[in-house]
């Protein structure tokens, strides 16, 4: 059985393993079991294992399985959906992989949708052919839950739940492991690989499906390494959440549209085919900027999702849980339509890796959302995500590890943190720190931005970072990361410690992801610029950033855009 570690942290634990991954949800989950069990696995998440983006993924994982379905028409509708920055050999990479990985959950005993014998594929968004496997409408949780269950029974694996990994621990450029705080200690583990699956960074808008604790922690985290980052600018909003006073943007999945549901405006007009010719089942930016401009024009806070034309009982069927939420907050989709509006879903950019996960930090691997596989280009097709999650975190089973792993020195001791550090500390003012930063994406770098927008926030956003750096506890943070070993001061409890460290993983994200923005000067897949509304041949590029230095990579091929299905 693996040995799972609550808070705080029981006497003498074996902090020091052959790898550690960093995030609980499916890409970590299915990394941690892919890793052959000779080797000890340290699994670190910030609340337990079933809390997490995937855990709420209502739509499903894409395969081609079918018998009218091919690998090729799955690359050529990732690609197509990417808008040109895919990297082909990445996407072939995922789909031809996609079988084995399919099989392994079924025989781990995930309970997908049944025709029959067979099982059941349904129609999204962008896909040409029905090839979305389902478990009703809470794949993700039915997916993680049996990961979680499978690591539990680990032996090799150890479980840190309650736990926040500050910073990664470098030594000589190569990643050593990382800074972990949990309980009232802080400690770091060490490790011959470390696996970031943190998960994306949907917290930093106002609107978002993602929850808490997507904060962007991972490519926070690699960013103050010096690390390279890649295409942040680039988010993907979903056209419906919910949308009602009280209720939090809960994600109305897009199977629902391609079970036949309609998106229509307060006069029941399907206003979508005003945009696109695919209407409700066109990309997801297509069909968000459409909500958008829509509200824009119309000057209404929602459209609404009709699912009366699916007939009742395979809503009820398809759909329990959608229709479980909505019934809680008064509206019932089997009789009225639902009220929605666009939300932050997820996050295309991330921790460049090439084909084995690894990234450019020698020891250091990224999967699943806080990656950037080269798979999703500027606009992540439909349920590939979770696919993606378990086809690069089995990749991790390849990870060329050592026997006799020698635990490298830790960085010097430094004096005992003063009490005073906490002074300043108040969870009511980092929530609302945090809630003015969200409002600020929202604002001026959601789904549509512009260069005077951008310039705003910009200089918004510097003078609040400057303003937090001079508070004591952000200064205490740094001095956290080259303090091992460390007992923290009374007042430093988790929680506090948490609310700052992820308010500062949100500036930083939210400062990667508005210079981005302005940097790119055209408009492709889940980036928007109403100034410069077009794309240009010319930014088939990605954008890297390092620092606080942003370039072009070197120009992609356009096979993207000619592969032919």
């Amino acid at each position: 059985m693996a040995q799972c570690i609550p808070s705080p942290a029981v006497a003498n634990p074996p902090w020091d393993f052959d790898v550690l991954v960093v995030g609980g949800g499916a890409a970590g989950l299915y990394a941690a079991l892919a890793i052959p069990p000779q080797w000890r696995v340290g699994l670190i998440t910030k609340d337990n294992l079933s809390l997490s983006a995937s855990d709420w993924a209502q739509g499903g994982i894409a395969a081609a399985l079918g018998p009218d379905d091919s690998p090729h028409l799955h690359v050529a509708d990732t690609l197509r959906a990417g808008a040109g920055l895919c990297e082909l050999e990445a996407v072939e990479h995922l789909v031809t992989h996609a079988a084995p990985c399919i099989h392994r959950l079924v025989d781990l005993g995930v309970a997908f949708d049944r025709s029959g014998p067979d099982l059941a594929m349904t129609l999204e968004a962008a896909h040409s052919r029905k090839r979305v496997l389902h478990a009703a409408d809470t794949t993700g949780r039915a997916i993680v839950s049996i990961l979680a269950e499978a690591v539990l029974q680990r032996p090799n694996i150890t479980v840190y739940e309650a736990a926040f990994a500050l910073d990664l621990w470098l030594v000589e450029g190569h990643c050593r492991g990382i800074a972990l705080v949990q309980g009232h200690t802080l400690r770091w583990l060490s490790a011959q690989a470390t696996v970031l699956a943190t998960g994306g960074g949907g917290q930093v808008y106002a609107q978002t499906t993602n929850p808490t604790a997507s904060t962007g922690d991972g490519v926070a985290m690699v960013w103050r390494a010096g690390g390279a980052l890649r295409d942040l600018e680039f988010f993907q909003f979903h056209p419906t959440s919910l949308s009602l006073p009280g209720a939090p943007p809960f994600l109305i999945s897009e199977a629902v549209r391609g079970e036949g549901a309609h998106l229509v405006d307060r006069e029941g007009r399907r206003f979508a085919y005003d945009y696109h010719p695919d209407g409700e089942l066109a990309p997801r930016d297509v069909v968000s900027r459409a909500i958008f401009h829509h509200l824009q024009r119309t000057g209404d806070r929602q459209v609404w999702l009709d699912m009366r034309p699916i007939p009742a009982d395979r809503l009820n069927y398809r759909f329990p849980n959608i229709i479980r939420v909505c019934r809680t907050w008064g509206c019932d989709p089997i009789t009225q339509p639902v009220p929605v509006a666009p939300a932050a879903h997820y996050w295309m950019g991330g921790i460049p890796t090439d084909l084995r996960s690894q990234t450019q930090i020698p020891g250091l691997y990224a999967v699943g959302e806080n990656s950037s596989t080269g798979v999703h280009g500027a606009n992540r097709l439909a349920s590939n995500s979770l696919l993606e999650c378990l086809v690069y975190g089995a990749e991790l089973a390849k990870l060329p590890l050592q026997s006799g792993f020698v635990t490298p020195e830790p960085p010097p001791s430094h004096p005992p943190l003063a009490a005073t550090a906490s002074d300043d500390l108040d969870l009511t003012d980092l929530d609302q720190k945090r809630q003015q930063l969200t409002q600020l994406m929202w604002d001026y770098a959601a789904i549509s931005r512009d260069q005077a927008g951008l310039e705003t926030a910009i200089a918004t956003l510097a003078t609040w970072r400057q303003e937090v750096e001079q508070a004591n506890l952000f200064r205490t943070l740094r001095d956290l990361s080259s303090a091992p070993q460390q007992t923290l001061p009374t007042p430093l409890t988790l929680p506090k410690l948490r609310a700052w460290g992820e308010l500062r993983n949100l500036y930083d994200i939210g400062w990667l992801v508005l210079n981005s923005a302005r940097f790119r000067t055209e408009s492709r897949g889940g980036h928007y610029r109403s100034d410069y509304p077009n794309a240009d041949p010319g930014w088939q590029v990605h954008t890297l950033v390092q620092g606080n230095q942003w370039q072009r990579s070197a120009p992609l091929t356009d096979r993207a855009d000619t592969h032919e299905g």
